[in-house]
């Protein structure tokens, strides 16, 4: 069903519609009703192959993702469409705490009321990330190259 949605808007209304409904769900709280980094458990995203998983929560508010583990698919998504998925340990992530959480990519360094935690990322990945590409963008990129590899191998057959 959510599939067919094209509209950003409404996936944001599907994005925790499970946990919505229960006035003890931890988002309903307002202290998190704006929050735009999301702490979740182990295997985040696992089961949501479809970048439409990834557009709920970026409509939904959230630009960063901190969670033990990631489903595959979803996690490459994520950097596919300008999510930040930041892998930590369960300890690291019970360091954070329940104040504010502040995150530079830059100097790849997750801030909260008990300290700072440096963070991985693969660092194209981070580009992506900071630059904003897409797979569209990082193609463009190299026109230059793409056209001088099409010039060079023309088909007899192609005019």
């Amino acid at each position: 069903m959510y599939l067919k949605i094209h509209d950003y808007a409404e996936l944001a209304t599907h994005a925790m519609e499970g946990g919505a409904p229960d006035p003890g769900f931890v988002l309903n709280e307002p202290r998190y009703r704006d929050s735009q980094i999301l702490v979740t458990g182990e295997n985040f995203g696992c089961g949501s192959s479809r970048e439409h998983a990834v557009w709920a929560l970026l409509d939904y508010g959230f630009r960063a993702v901190i969670a033990p583990s990631f489903g595959d698919i979803f996690y490459s998504n994520c950097f596919k469409n300008g999510l930040l998925p930041i892998r930590l340990g369960r300890d690291e992530i019970d360091r954070l705490g329940a104040g504010t959480i502040r995150i530079d990519l830059e100097s790849q360094e997750i801030t909260s009321g008990s300290g700072r935690i440096p963070f991985t990322i693969d660092p194209h990945k981070k580009r992506i990330l900071l630059e904003g590409l897409d797979d569209i963008a990082l193609t463009l990129r190299l026109e230059d190259k793409i056209s001088d590899y099409e010039r060079r191998t023309r088909l007899p057959s192609v005019v």
